[in-house]
């Protein structure tokens, strides 16, 4: 695919596992905002959009191993992707990033007031997503996995308590949007992740952490607004 300025950024993210990295490294969001051009995108990001096309045409043939194109793929197997990667990894990292924070407050809190702002955000953060994860398991996505069998058997489905699959999917972007400014405002009270000049080892460990916390986030909301829920629509259809 050939991208310019006002490509959205939903586009460029799902032509490949390697376009999303791209965005991804230069802090272009690319999941909730997926329907801005990459210019709008790049507002605010310190970083022009004819360098992002350059780094794109570099790159996006760089695939990875695990990378899969979920554009086609059937949706039962997004779905237990989705599960095992993203949401297995948010219910392992809370509890060690939670960990290190309490350690880090009790050790640099006096001096780093915004340490205790970042526990209470991802606190927050962690509640939203475990509640929202349990949502999608029990509600959402075994109403897609049914919906795909049923057009893959020609077997009635029988209509769900939600009326149509529109109707969750709205409320889980809702929350997406909600996981993900509290994201932004972990990554701004941390200085875009960056630990002061005498941070411990747990200093720097945690900050990490957050990082790639903020990163799993972007992808699993990425799967799931550009690429599942647009295909659960189509297919109810």
């Amino acid at each position: 695919m050939s991208f310019t300025n006002e490509t959205t950024l939903k586009e460029i993210a799902v032509s490949s596992p390697a376009a999303a990295r791209v965005l991804e490294e230069v802090g272009v969001d690319y999941c909730c905002g997926g329907n801005h051009s990459l210019e709008a995108g790049c507002a605010g990001t310190g970083v022009a959009a004819e360098e992002i096309l350059a780094r794109l045409r570099a790159n996006t043939e760089q695939a990875l191993p695990e990378d899969a194109d979920w554009r086609s793929a059937p949706l039962a197997e997004l779905t237990e992707h989705i599960r095992q990667k993203h949401h297995g990894y948010v219910r392992e990292a809370i509890p060690r990033v939670s960990v290190l924070l309490e350690k880090v407050k009790a050790k640099h809190g006096a001096n780093h007031p915004e340490i205790a702002s970042i526990e209470g955000l991802f606190r927050q953060l962690g509640q939203d997503m475990i509640a929202h994860m349990q949502k999608e398991e029990i509600i959402l996505f075994p109403y897609i996995e049914r919906l795909e069998r049923s057009r893959n058997s020609g077997a009635a489905l029988e209509r769900p308590f939600f009326q149509s699959v529109r109707n969750p999917i709205q409320m889980m972007m809702n929350e997406h949007d909600g996981a993900g400014n509290l994201a932004k405002q972990i990554r701004e009270a941390s200085s875009n992740y960056a630990p002061p000049a005498e941070a411990c080892t747990s200093y720097q460990r945690l900050y990490g952490e957050l990082r790639q916390f903020e990163a799993d986030l972007h992808m699993h909301v990425h799967l799931e607004n550009n690429i599942l829920f647009p295909r659960a629509v189509e297919l109810e259809n």
